[in-house]
């Protein structure tokens, strides 16, 4: 049984560990607020960015527009978007074992892959592929639109030049503050969208035909540039706020486990606080009993 003293160390270094997973749950819950505005906030903004592109790209299938160009699928590009830090239990975890199964089953179709990596964890856990075209690292706390203007400015690049026949776009996407799950989309080449139910629509009184000034195709190629821009960022947000929500929830569960590991040394010390009690009563029967001997 070990010693008092050496438990009571283990009780106040356990108590001191819980004392920094509790402050960094709280700071991590006040961040989250700020993160979750702002990702709830550009939702709308996003969703209506891309009904709009729909709409103008529904029965665009001639269309010359390098970014709408649909080929051979030879070589993939995949962005990754994960925090900067860590101390968030899974959730990097997850982001990277998806990119992972998804380049394997890229290479097993006999395409090549590469990655474009934003936060730290990002190119920690892809570093041994050998595969990182470009690395964008410790952006993920203060990141502002022009990065990811940026960044998406060097896919679009990459893919204009035919160096890459597709892009995918992977980060965790925040469902709730207990669910974050990674998410896969294509990002390029941008598909045009068929117009479901013409005629029904126009039997209800709604049309989706509209007239445009200037001509769609020029719209579009201003347009498209942006959507990868607006795309990338919305990416960045949600892993902005999923990790601060990942965080909290993985320093809740430490301070948890520091109460349990607290009172399961607790009751050890208490053992062996009794045991050398025990141990001392004995020592003085037996030489009061020597003594009447």
């Amino acid at each position: 049984m070990p010693g008092l003293k050496d438990v009571k160390d283990k009780i106040e270094g356990v108590s001191k560990t819980s004392q920094i997973t509790k402050a960094m749950n709280m700071v991590a819950s006040a961040k989250l607020r700020g993160a979750q505005e702002k990702m709830e906030s550009f939702r709308p903004y996003s969703e209506k960015f891309a009904e709009a592109m729909k709409d103008l790209s529904g029965g665009m299938k001639d269309s010359n527009l390098p970014l709408m160009e649909v080929r051979e699928v030879k070589s993939v590009e995949i962005v990754v978007v994960t925090s900067d830090r860590g101390l968030c239990g899974s959730f990097n975890a997850h982001i990277i074992t998806t990119v992972t199964k998804l380049m394997w089953q890229y290479e097993s179709e006999g395409k090549k892959v590469s990655f474009v990596t934003v936060g730290n964890k990002a190119k920690q856990g892809l570093k041994k592929t050998g595969k990182i075209r470009a690395s964008y690292g410790d952006i993920m706390g203060t990141f502002q639109m022009f990065n990811a203007r940026e960044i998406s400015q060097g896919v679009i690049a990459n893919f204009v030049s035919g160096k890459s026949d597709q892009v995918d776009l992977v980060y965790g996407k925040f469902h709730s503050v207990a669910v974050q799950k990674p998410e896969v989309e294509e990002l390029l080449p941008i598909k045009p969208v068929e117009k479901e139910g013409g005629a029904e629509q126009s039997k209800a009184g709604v049309s989706g035909a509209y007239l445009y000034e200037p001509e769609p195709d020029e719209i579009m190629e201003v347009l498209l540039p942006l959507y990868v821009n607006v795309e990338v960022y919305h990416a960045m947000i949600e892993v902005g706020a999923s990790e601060h929500a990942a965080r909290m929830t993985a320093m809740d569960n430490a301070t948890n486990a520091c109460k349990d590991i607290i009172a399961d040394l607790t009751q050890l010390y208490n053992k062996a606080r009794q045991s050398a009690i025990t141990g001392e009563l004995m020592d003085i029967v037996g030489g009061a009993e020597a003594l009447k001997g």
